[in-house]
């Protein structure tokens, strides 16, 4: 019980310490406020959602009282909450192979288990950046013209500081940043989430804690009712004021989730290419330089979710002939 708790502790505070380093201002201390959920989810995935939860509040607790209550609950909400859920959502499962009926002399077969597909994680993932990023943004005023003043006098600001020479026609390309700021902020949540709980699963296999085998992730899948989701999104970004702000920040947020899924279904199709790590390779290398690529892993991951385009092909795919004695 001693060792669970000092985890539990030590997990919160190295993340407290990563969240608060922002405070510094310091280059580096952005990468640590991003790695801020890792050691909550190592601790969650390694140790069980129980001992996250210990270190998440006594670290939510310490920020408090250090620095007051709105870092108290901000970290609550973007840090402790994702970690501790998302970790109990890896460890979930239930039996669907047979079970020992009652009164059995010998046990059969030991039952299967399903754990809780690696697509619905990412729409919860999905659902933790929306939210993350709206209570954001809700700091900043209650109203879109609030908001978007708001973001706009920072950035003006930001702008100046950089450059005093700075004249009035940067304003045209201020206005264009506020209003793919939320959008923007929700991506960088959404991968950041994502990759946090990526490198705490493999942390926790590497060092033998991982209490599940790793998934396929090329199998990984939204649920059908998300595309119903994001059309309606997508139909709330055109109406104007708050309700757009959060509607914008719903799509980015679905629509990275189906660029994940894209990604998936790319590394499916290419199985058969013998150039399959160039290619591969290639398309990361052109999504992480330009960005805007991405947007061809989104309609691909859309274009499966609607045609099957993962499943024609492992179908219609030719085991590989035995070799010959």
């Amino acid at each position: 019980m001693m060792a669970f708790a000092l985890i539990a502790l030590i997990a919160g505070a190295a993340s407290a310490l990563m969240f608060a380093s922002i405070i510094s201002g310091a280059l580096i201390s952005l990468v640590l406020f991003y790695l801020a959920p890792l050691p909550l989810m190592v601790a969650s995935i390694g140790w069980g959602p129980l001992c996250a939860s210990v270190g998440g509040i006594a670290a939510a607790i310490g920020l408090g009282a250090l620095f007051g209550l709105p870092y108290c609950i901000a970290f609550a909400v973007t840090v402790a909450l994702p970690a501790w859920w998302l970790g109990h959502l890896v460890l979930l499962s239930r039996r669907v192979g047979p079970v020992t009926p009652e009164g059995a002399a010998e046990p059969t077969a030991e039952p299967e288990l399903e754990w809780y597909p690696v697509g619905r994680i990412l729409l919860w993932i999905a659902g933790f950046a929306t939210l993350t990023t709206i209570a954001a943004l809700l700091t900043l005023g209650t109203d879109a013209e609030t908001i978007i003043g708001t973001l706009r006098r920072g950035l003006m600001r930001l702008l100046r500081t950089a450059d005093p020479q700075t004249s009035g026609e940067a304003g045209q390309f201020v206005d264009a940043l506020v209003r793919i700021a939320p959008a923007a902020a929700t991506i960088v949540a959404m991968m950041t989430l994502t990759l946090n709980l990526w490198l705490s699963a493999k942390i926790t296999a590497t060092s033998g804690r991982l209490r599940r085998p790793w998934p396929d992730m090329m199998t990984a899948e939204l649920p059908p009712m998300t595309l119903v989701g994001l059309c309606v999104a997508l139909a709330f970004c055109f109406t104007g004021g708050l309700l757009a702000i959060v509607a914008q920040i719903s799509a980015a947020a679905l629509m990275m989730g189906y660029a994940l899924t894209g990604f998936a279904v790319l590394h499916t199709l290419t199985l058969a290419l013998k150039s399959r790590t160039f290619w591969l390779g290639s398309t990361y290398a052109v999504v992480v330089v330009f960005g805007w690529p991405v947007i061809a892993m989104v309609i691909l991951g859309m274009a499966d979710a609607v045609f099957g385009f993962r499943e024609r092909f492992l179908r219609t795919r030719q085991p590989p002939p035995l070799p010959t004695p």
